[in-house]
C-alpha cells in the first residue's frame, strides 16, 4: 500500500564522492550531539504537565503556519484545517477529515523543507515507512494515534529522548511563568527556560499595548504611567525571567531601526505611546529605543538581545482579524542595518561582554551588511538562516554569504524557531547535514584541513549556540 519511504542516509551531501566522503566522515562527529534549542516557540505547558498529544492533526498540523500557510495558498480555507477562529466561529472538527485533506494535498511539499521534517518525524520517531498519501493516510493516522497513547511518546519522554539538553520557549512579559515554574518543581531534569519577549508592551502598534503596559505595572508594582517607571517595570520582569533561567530576550519588530534619544524625548514619546497619538513614524523611534534599552538593561542582568526584524507580520488583514497573529502571512522586507543600528552600536557596540544577535529576511543585507557588521563590532553577533530561510539551499546561501567576511566565530551557529516540537531534531539534522556538506566543500577545494573541519562542524552544531547564548 503507497509507495515506500526512504530516507536516504547521504540526504543533503555533497553529488561528488569526495566531498560527500568528507562529509560522511564531519557528519558522524556531529550526528549524536546533544541538541541545544535556545529560541522557539513551544509550548511550556506541555513540558510542565508532560502531556500526551491528542492526535496526529493536533501535533502536525494545527500548530505549523509552514504547512497551513502551503494549502491555504492553493486555496483551502483554514476553517477546513481546524485552525480555531478569534470569534469562536465553526471550523473542521473531525482531526482524521483535516488529515486527509492534508494527505490529499501532500504532493503541495515537494521539495520544501516542511517535507524534509515531516519525513524524518515519521521515518525516525514513528518508524513509518510509507509515505503518505491518500491511500496511506488512514493507516498512518492509525499508527501514530497509537503511539502518541503510549508513555514512550509523552512529551518528556520524546524530549529525553531526542537528547535536547536545554530548550528555551519564548514568553511575554505579562506571562507569569507558572509553566516553568511547575517545570523546576517537578523533579523533572529536562531543561527547558523562558526567553523574555517584551513587543506586547514594547511596540505601541501591539494590539493591546495601553492595556498591556497597566498591567506591566500591576504585576511590578511601578508607576508605569511614568518614562522613568515604565523601564523600572521592564527591568524588574527582566530580572524575574532571568531568575526562572532566562538567557535571552527577543524582539520581533518590523525594522531593525535603533534610536539613543534624551530622557526629555523619551517621556514625550511614551506619553504619547500611552494616550494612543503616536504617528507611525513615532512608533517607530520608540521601539528603535526600546533596543537601546534593552541593551543598556542587559549591562546589568547579562541577557543576551536577539533582534528578529523585517518581517510585515499579518500582511493578509482579513485573514488576521479571522484568525489573529501567526498564520502564516507574514511577510519578508527589504530590511536597513547599516543605518538602523548606527545610535545602538554608537553606544554599545564596542562592548566585547554584550551580545546582540541579528536576523534577517532579507538576504541581500547577508554580505553587504551583516557579515560586515559582525566582523567589526564586538557586540554583534549572526543568527543562523531564519523563517522562509530555514532551509538547505537557504542555509548554503547564508554561509556563502556570511563567512568569508565574518568568519565562523562572529555566528551563533543554529536555532530551530519552531512551535512543532516533533520537527525539533529533523530541524537540527538538516542544519548539521548542511554544515558538513558546506566544510566538505572547503576542505576539498583545500580551504581548509579537515581536521579544522571537524572542530568547526562540532563548533557550528553545539559549542557556538551554547557560548552565544549563556547556557
Amino acid at each position: 500500500m503507497g509507495e515506500r519511504l526512504i530516507l536516504h542516509e547521504d540526504r543533503l551531501f555533497p553529488i561528488h564522492p569526495e566531498a560527500r566522503g568528507v562529509a560522511r566522515r564531519l557528519y558522524a562527529q556531529v550526528k549524536d550531539l546533544p541538541i541545544i534549542s535556545p529560541h522557539g516557540h513551544t509550548d511550556p505547558r506541555w513540558y510542565a504537565q508532560n502531556i500526551a498529544f491528542s492526535n496526529p492533526t493536533e501535533l502536525f498540523l494545527v500548530p505549523d503556519h509552514y504547512i497551513f500557510r502551503m494549502l491555504y495558498s492553493q486555496g483551502i480555507p483554514l476553517e477546513r484545517l481546524g485552525i480555531p477562529r478569534t470569534d469562536g466561529g465553526e471550523t473542521q472538527g473531525n482531526p482524521r477529515e483535516i488529515w486527509r485533506l492534508f494527505a490529499e494535498h501532500y504532493y503541495l511539499f515537494r521539495g520544501t523543507p516542511s517535507r524534509l521534517w515531516f519525513e524524518h518525524v515519521l521515518y525516525f520517531v514513528f518508524g513509518i515507512e510509507k509515505r503518505l498519501s491518500l491511500q496511506t493516510a488512514d493507516f498512518i493516522y492509525d499508527r501514530l494515534e497509537e503511539a502518541l497513547s503510549r508513555p514512550p511518546f509523552r512529551v518528556r519522554s520524546l524530549f529525553d529522548r531526542f537528547n535536547i539538553e536545554v530548550l528555551a520557549t519564548t514568553d511575554s512579559p505579562l506571562d507569569d511563568l507558572r509553566h516553568h515554574q511547575a517545570i523546576a518543581e517537578s523533579g523533572w531534569q529536562g531543561r527547558v527556560i523562558p526567553a523574555f519577549r517584551p513587543d506586547a508592551v514594547a511596540d505601541p502598534e501591539f494590539e493591546g499595548f495601553r492595556e498591556n503596559v497597566r498591567r506591566l505595572g500591576e504585576m511590578t508594582g511601578e508607576d508605569t504611567s511614568d518614562w522613568q517607571g515604565y523601564l523600572k517595570a521592564l527591568a524588574e520582569r527582566r530580572r524575574f525571567f532571568a531568575g526562572m533561567g532566562a538567557t535571552s530576550t527577543d524582539h520581533g519588530f518590523p525594522t531593525a531601526t535603533t534610536a539613543d534619544l534624551d530622557p526629555s524625548s523619551c517621556r514625550r514619546l511614551f506619553e504619547k505611546a500611552r494616550d494612543g497619538s503616536m504617528t507611525a513614524d513615532e512608533a517607530e523611534i520608540f521601539r528603535g529605543q526600546i533596543l537601546t534599552e534593552m541593551v543598556r538593561m542587559s549591562l546589568d542582568d547579562g541577557l543576551v538581545i536577539q533582534i528578529h526584524p523585517g518581517s510585515f507580520r499579518n500582511h493578509n488583514t482579513p485573514l488576521f482579524q479571522k484568525f489573529g497573529r501567526d498564520k502564516g502571512a507574514d511577510i519578508p522586507m527589504r530590511t536597513d542595518y547599516v543605518k538602523a543600528l548606527k545610535p545602538l552600536l554608537d553606544r554599545f557596540g564596542n562592548e566585547a561582554g554584550l551580545s546582540v544577535i541579528l536576523f534577517t529576511l532579507d538576504e541581500s543585507a547577508y554580505s553587504r551588511e551583516l557579515a560586515p557588521l559582525a566582523g567589526h563590532y564586538p557586540l554583534l553577533k549572526l543568527g543562523p538562516a531564519w523563517w522562509f530561510f530555514d532551509s538547505p539551499a537557504g542555509m548554503l546561501r547564508y554561509k556563502r554569504s556570511v563567512f568569508e567576511t565574518a568568519g565562523f566565530y562572529n555566528t551563533v551557529g543554529f536555532n530551530d524557531d519552531t512551535r512543532a516540537f516533533l520537527s525539533i531534531p529533523a530541524r537540527h539534522d538538516v542544519a548539521r547535514r548542511v554544515d558538513c556538506a558546506y566544510l566538505a566543500e572547503l576542505v576539498c577545494d583545500h580551504r581548509l584541513d579537515e581536521d579544522e573541519a571537524a572542530e568547526v562542524a562540532v563548533d557550528l552544531a553545539y559549542n557556538l549556540v551554547k557560548a552565544s547564548y549563556r547556557l
